[in-house]
């Protein structure tokens, strides 16, 4: 349990079957706070409600509180989140909700206990109520059209700022995802977004991005640095570079290999994130003054999803640039993951010395399927000569699909973990993020593997939500982009020379980031040539980079 909440006077237990047998025995609704170590409004809380003795007595009296790490157990924060960070959560001993809230003050939190009491009281569990996403109905299928890609790139223009750059009309996240699927399709859109990701979350002295910005034009930023927005942003600005060639579009993503391969580089892989400091001042202090300034802490819990995202991003990088340290530190992290949170296809969310997290999530699966693809593409089939495994980085992705495929698949699309647990864990929960980016890999496995079963099982994955495509918003527009991919077929250059080859490299640089890149590859006639793959269609080999730039204009005109 984070030091925050030892700290308190509320009597936290951890999340498990213990703590709901102790509320069934006890007759108490369970207080369920869900928190973050680089939360800041969570530490408030502690240290503004939690502590104060009143409310201390009443939660300890009258419910059983439970502590929920949400980076570290990602199915109960998916089951309860309410909204953001920190979140208040009332629950049966059955584990049903019965009322929720995020940040409460001391008067807020005293109004909510009574509330919550009277309606135990009067009730008692039968008040409680399962969410919907958790109530077994079948996902909206439908079928996959063009029509998915074109809606969503109408929501990118209903919700573009025009003034400020960025999506929506609140709060402003980066959303790398989103600015990947507008490069190839708003093209202005993305790059002013970037813009105003650069010069509103990144830390200038340091490097890396901050989470978020409270308003929509970019002020009343939030602190934290978190590994996996860093990562996906990383990929997203090198997408970027890699499209326009500009110098502005590198230099963030550069800053911020700098800070994970230094700040949150463990000596193995990557750190979940860093704090954002007591009261915001380190970050809003002048450069001379953080000089000598102590840093926020770093949590440095290796997280399976977030460090493969690392790889993807870094490896990305590496492909556009040839940054060595890039490489490097990728791969490094990669042979970290195989090693130590691989094992027979199944991947570990994270593993420290005092403890060993959940097994068999969807998002950790579908995030290392991407990173050992990515890998198999930038690095080679020798990516992984340093890791104990005794197995290249697309057996490995088979492996890891295939356990996923067999374990994890309900009907057509895929559950985010085991149902099992405390809570609602047993209730199967279809994440919609989770489905696409497992989709959207398993595309790129098809390409690396010439197995025709994972484009299959994308299709179905894809169509299993798409009765609701016209509904969806900016935020899931990877949606699109992977639905494009699979009606369009992917965009692959095989270069039947050896990675870090010239032809190779400039395969890597070819301007499409949703390409498919396979050096080494085999079943062709001409060695050391690149072919241009589209669906049935293969070009003339391509011996230098030039006739190669000239192939895929011929394919893709």
């Amino acid at each position: 349990m984070d030091e925050s909440a030892v700290e308190t006077r509320v009597e936290w237990r951890e999340w498990g079957q213990d703590a709901f047998d102790a509320a069934d025995a006890r007759n108490k609704p369970v207080l369920l706070s869900l928190s973050a170590t680089w939360c800041s409004h969570c530490h408030e809380m502690d240290r503004e409600t939690y502590d104060e003795p009143r409310i201390a007595a009443n939660v300890n009296d009258g419910f059983v509180p439970v502590r929920v790490d949400v980076d570290r157990h990602p199915r109960v924060r998916d089951r309860y989140n309410m909204g953001g960070f920190p979140s208040t959560v009332f629950l049966t001993p059955e584990g049903e909700v019965l009322t929720g809230a995020g940040y409460l003050g001391v008067d807020g939190m005293r109004q909510v206990l009574d509330s919550v009491r009277e309606m135990w009281d009067g009730k008692g569990a039968s008040a409680g109520r399962v969410p919907r996403a958790l109530q077994g109905t079948d996902t909206p299928a439908g079928e996959l059209t063009p029509d998915i890609e074109s809606n969503l790139v109408g929501q990118l223009m209903a919700a573009y700022d025009e003034q400020a750059g960025g999506w929506g009309e609140a709060e402003k996240f980066p959303l790398p995802r989103t600015i990947e699927f507008a490069l190839k399709r708003e093209r202005e859109q993305a790059l002013r977004s970037l813009n105003a990701v650069s010069a509103n979350l990144l830390d200038d002295y340091e490097g890396g991005f901050f989470r978020f910005a409270g308003n929509p034009d970019w002020t009343d930023v939030h602190y934290e640095k978190v590994l996996d927005t860093n990562a996906a942003l990383v990929r997203a600005f090198a997408n970027a570079y890699l499209l326009t060639g500009k110098e502005e579009l590198r230099q963030p993503a550069a800053s911020t290999v700098d800070y994970l391969t230094t700040t949150l580089w463990t000596g193995e892989a990557f750190a979940g994130s860093q704090a954002a400091g007591e009261g915001r001042d380190y970050y809003t202090a002048a450069a001379s003054d953080r000089e000598d300034a102590p840093a926020p802490s770093v949590d440095d819990t290796v997280f399976a999803d977030w460090n493969a995202l690392a790889v993807d991003g870094l490896l990305t990088y590496h492909g556009y640039t040839d940054d060595e340290g890039a490489r490097r530190y990728g791969e490094r992290a990669l042979t970290h993951l195989v090693d130590d949170l691989v094992d027979d296809g199944v991947v570990t969310h994270y593993r420290t010395a005092d403890e060993v997290g959940a097994s068999g999530l969807l998002v950790d699966h579908a995030r290392v399927v991407g990173a050992l693809t990515r890998a198999r593409q930038v690095l080679g089939p020798d990516a992984l000569a340093d890791a104990n495994a005794d197995a290249t980085p697309t057996e490995i992705a088979r492996a890891v699909a295939d356990h996923t495929i067999e374990t994890l698949r309900s009907g057509e699309s895929f559950v985010d973990g085991p149902r099992e647990g405390a809570g609602l864990l047993d209730r199967p929960l279809r994440p919609l993020d989770g489905n696409v980016e497992f989709a959207d890999a398993l595309v790129d496995l098809a390409v690396l593997t010439g197995e025709e079963r994972y484009r299959e099982v994308a299709r179905g994955t894809l169509a299993a939500f798409a009765g609701a495509a016209d509904r969806f918003g900016v935020r899931i527009a990877a949606y699109g982009s992977a639905v494009s991919r699979l009606l369009n077929e992917p965009l692959v250059i095989a270069v039947t020379a050896d990675a870090g080859s010239d032809l190779h490299r400039a395969a890597l640089r070819m301007a499409d980031h949703e390409k498919v890149v396979v050096p080494a590859a085999e079943g062709f006639e001409a060695s050391e040539a690149a072919y241009v793959v589209r669906g049935d269609e293969t070009s003339e080999p391509a011996t230098t980079p030039e006739e190669l730039s000239g192939r895929v204009s011929e394919l893709v005109r």
